[in-house]
């Protein structure tokens, strides 16, 4: 994967601060009543009074999940960030689906019940960690480069994790859970694929402009910044609600 070869200190820093108060205070303001991988009160209600196979309304509902989380989105961004091949995007959102995917399926089947602020931290700590590594901060701080492919793999454990946490709370039918459980991964799958085609072409065109590489810093600080906020708001969740 290429990394940014740019020094923090040859940047403006003062201009990715900025951003990265920006960003803060926006995200603030908007997670205040909303969680990563929230499911909707109408969306929870309908997955609550169905039974039986449901395979086209869970395809949707997985779909949906997948376009508005914001947690994904914000990971995938950061993933495909410096990958130019098709090959190499494919590598690294397969792993990603394969991690997701599983423990979503387990999560939900087995009932594993995790706490969701502490899972929702972990993956707000995923989007810290991509922009950290986009940025090449682990080479300049620790001499070493983390290895990206597992990394993705295992953050994609905890992102399905975090979906499965949430659909157990709204008491899915035991009839039917195994198809409706895999329609609604289809689903996922198919979101997952709508929102990278939607990134790699605003990647694309934004890659030819001359200020891409001038921007990459701020895009991938404000990213990081995200993450904290994310972070920040579940640990702050899980102390309020103890």
């Amino acid at each position: 994967m290429i990394k940014l070869n740019m020094g923090w200190s040859g940047l403006s820093l003062h201009r990715a601060i900025f951003f990265s108060c920006l960003v803060i205070t926006i995200l603030s303001l908007s997670t205040v009543h909303a969680m990563a991988h929230n499911v909707t009160e109408g969306d929870a209600g309908y997955i609550q009074e169905i039974w039986g196979v449901n395979l086209i309304p869970f395809m949707y509902l997985g779909a949906k999940h997948m376009v508005t989380g914001y947690d994904h989105i914000l990971f995938l961004f950061g993933v495909v960030f410096f990958l130019y091949r098709l090959q190499h995007v494919a590598i690294y959102v397969s792993l990603f689906a394969l991690g997701h995917s599983t423990t979503m399926l387990a999560g939900v089947y087995f009932g594993w019940n995790v706490n969701a602020y502490i899972i929702d931290a972990i993956i707000g700590l995923s989007v810290v960690y991509k922009a950290l590594d986009n940025l090449g901060a682990f080479q300049r701080w620790f001499g070493f480069q983390p290895d990206t492919k597992a990394a993705t793999l295992i953050f994609g454990f905890f992102h399905g994790l975090g979906l499965a946490t949430k659909i157990l709370d709204y008491n899915i039918s035991p009839e039917g859970l195994l198809p409706n459980l895999i329609a609604f991964n289809v689903g996922v799958e198919l979101g997952q694929i709508l929102a990278l085609c939607a990134i790699l072409i605003a990647m694309g065109y934004w890659r030819r402009t001359v200020g891409f590489w001038r921007h990459a810093y701020t895009a991938n600080v404000v990213m990081m910044s995200a993450g904290f906020v994310l972070m920040g708001y579940q640990i702050t969740g899980f102390f309020v609600s103890a």
